[in-house]
């Protein structure tokens, strides 16, 4: 059985070990950096960090109302999920960034 494959190009390897070393970096750095995303007006706020995880959530007082508790979910949902939005929008930025100079297809 022989290999029709095209022989791999040294260059290519040395790049594709470049692009391997910047990702972990945009990572590392990634995760330390966080977004925070706000709904109702301010009342309710959340933040995420590169990692897509949600790092803290603030409520102000005087939303809170036995009566209105749907409400509150529905604030604290729009947060969240606007905060994990910006999370990966700002991980996808960095990404874009190494990429650019790297002459590689965008990717996201």
């Amino acid at each position: 059985m022989s290999n029709d494959a095209p022989p791999i190009n040294p260059n290519f390897l040395k790049h594709a070990k470049l692009v391997r070393e910047k990702m972990i970096q945009v990572q590392k750095a990634t995760r330390q950096k966080t977004v925070t995303a706000s709904a109702g007006g301010g009342v309710v706020t959340a933040t995420a960090n590169g990692a897509n995880q949600l790092v803290s959530i603030t409520v102000d007082k005087q939303v809170i109302n036995p009566e209105e508790v749907e409400l509150l979910c529905d604030l604290i949902l729009a947060a969240v999920n606007e905060a994990l939005s910006l999370s990966q929008a700002m991980v996808s930025d960095e990404i874009s960034k190494i990429s650019s100079g790297l002459g590689l297809p965008e990717l996201f």
